[in-house]
């Protein structure tokens, strides 16, 4: 057997068992697509005619159009934390070291972490956008290459940060402290053009707000779907996820190959 096909071989067995994994124990996924629901239902109905008519809008529809390409990027960022707590849980409970000594593809360990995690995100995805559906968002005007490229988006982002959580979870001594640990990829969306523009803060926090990587991935799913200017932040966007996907594997694969201690 060539080192692909056998590379192929276990990538797939070890995806089979992080989806066996997460549907044997459902809990960590509900609980961590709770936050952006709630956010959605939060916002749109509590303070949607005020946000509404602070972004120019003239109702709740309006800021609902606003919100909900924000809220599908903070899904993703609150799955991962869950991918970063069930590597942790592999490292304690020696199972790395286990596959470590074993005649598979090293490769093919962190492999099927990383496709489970980004599949299980583009399902939230949906799940979350379905809901956005429901509270009455609509894109009438994108294309269908428009939204091939929105789903591309958020299949690059949800793998950038899902090697992030990889390697956030493999340097962490415990599940507790990788859910800790993996806490930004939820708070960033938080300080970015999520929920309100950016020319709208105090002038100290615009740069953060501005240069972090949710910031241009909004916009830029904003422009694809709404059909609003996405200028340079595609091009921002697609640099930020290929750094971070470079670092997140090189970071995780040098823990794995790391001897134990």
């Amino acid at each position: 057997m060539s080192s692909l096909s056998l590379a192929m071989r276990d990538s797939s067995t070890m995806l089979r068992r992080n989806l066996l994994h997460a549907r044997r124990y459902p809990s960590m996924t509900l609980n961590l697509l709770l936050t952006p629901v709630m956010l959605l239902l939060l916002f749109v109905y509590i303070f949607g005619d005020t946000m509404s008519a602070g972004i120019g809008g003239g109702d709740r529809s309006a800021y609902i159009a606003y919100l909900v390409p924000g809220i599908l990027l903070m899904t993703i960022g609150s799955t991962v934390v869950g991918t970063a707590v069930s590597v942790s849980g592999d490292m304690t409970e020696g199972i790395m070291a286990r596959f470590r000594t074993m005649a598979i593809h090293r490769g093919s360990v962190l492999f099927g972490h990383v496709a489970g995690s980004v599949l299980q995100a583009v399902i939230s995805v949906v799940l979350v956008g379905a809901v956005g559906v429901a509270m009455g968002f609509r894109s009438t005007d994108a294309t269908a290459l428009e939204w091939i490229a929105a789903f591309g988006l958020l299949a690059l982002v949800a793998l950038a940060f899902t090697w992030i959580a990889v390697g956030m979870g493999m340097a962490s001594p415990n599940a507790e402290a990788a859910s800790n640990n993996a806490m930004p990829l939820i708070l960033l969306p938080l300080i970015s053009s999520a929920f309100t523009p950016i020319d709208s803060m105090p002038g100290w926090f615009q740069p953060i707000a501005e240069y972090q990587p949710f910031t241009p991935a909004i916009e830029t799913l904003r422009g694809l779907l709404l059909g609003t200017g996405i200028g340079n932040s595609g091009w921002i966007t697609i640099a930020w996820c290929l750094g971070l996907t470079v670092l997140g594997h090189r970071w995780s694969k040098a823990q794995f190959d790391r001897d134990p201690k």
